[in-house]
């Protein structure tokens, strides 16, 4: 079980360089399942980021959340599968014609799975009245789950206040990651956190989320390694008690 909880693990590399990244990347190799490669990292590194995960053997979820014209984002995505990534994000807000095109690419590829991000955990119900959008945070994304599978995207990234209905909805028929999980999140102190749809890891994979991805937790502890095996160890008793396979 311990192994399964772990291959579901993921740790964002939110460095400013290469060499913190795989300093960090290779102290936590052991505990966890995947490497994220952001934003910040791939503008500045390119590959050479990616490049952390296939060295140490661990899949890479590339998170760019492309949010793009069809062709722009079909080329996009060509370009991502060329560097053996096994996860990719697309912004689902990005429409049918984009979502449809980036899926036909990535079928020509060696295995990658493209996630259609429903609503960022930043965001909130009033966030969304701000630019338009009716209904709460289950709602939208809901509407944008349901638009992302029809356009053949195999997973969506949602907060824990959503995978239950979404779960229920599509059954084991897709891939859910939740990013914004917080270990012990109902004692710990928000000041200065930017996620407002939080949960525990206990919480994520009880509601039915198959990935997690747990950035500061582990990042920002004294002992980064341990932090990320006591998060798999809560895994995997989650998953013993709650008989989840996947």
């Amino acid at each position: 079980m311990l192994d399964e909880a772990r291959r579901r693990l993921f740790f964002p590399l939110d460095y400013p360089t290469l060499e913190q990244a795989r300093e960090a990347a290779t102290a936590v190799a052991s505990s966890v399942g995947g490497l994220k490669i952001g934003l910040e990292l791939f503008v500045r590194e390119g590959a050479r980021a990616v490049q952390i995960g296939h060295d140490l053997d661990l899949d890479v979820f590339l998170d760019l959340k492309l949010h793009d014209i069809p062709e722009t984002v079909g080329r996009a995505v060509a370009a991502a599968a060329a560097l053996k990534v096994r996860y990719l994000t697309v912004h689902a807000g990005g429409g049918a014609a984009m979502m449809s095109r980036a899926a036909r690419v990535a079928a020509q590829s060696d295995g990658l799975i493209l996630l259609a991000v429903t609503v960022l955990t930043s965001l909130d119900a009033e966030d969304l009245h701000a630019v338009g959008v009716s209904g709460g945070t289950e709602d939208h994304a809901m509407r944008l789950a349901e638009l992302a599978r029809s356009s053949g995207i195999q997973g969506v990234v949602a907060s824990t206040a959503e995978v239950s209905a979404l779960r229920t909805r599509f059954g084991r028929d897709v891939l859910i990651v939740t990013p914004g999980i917080r270990p012990g999140v109902e004692k710990a102190s928000r000041a200065g956190d930017d996620q407002k749809r939080i949960s525990t890891p206990a919480q994520a994979i009880a509601a039915g989320a198959d990935l997690l991805v747990v950035g500061r937790p582990i990042r920002d502890a004294k002992d980064p390694l341990a932090a990320a095996r006591a998060i798999v160890s809560e895994i995997a008793r989650t998953l013993s008690s709650t008989s989840i396979t996947r």
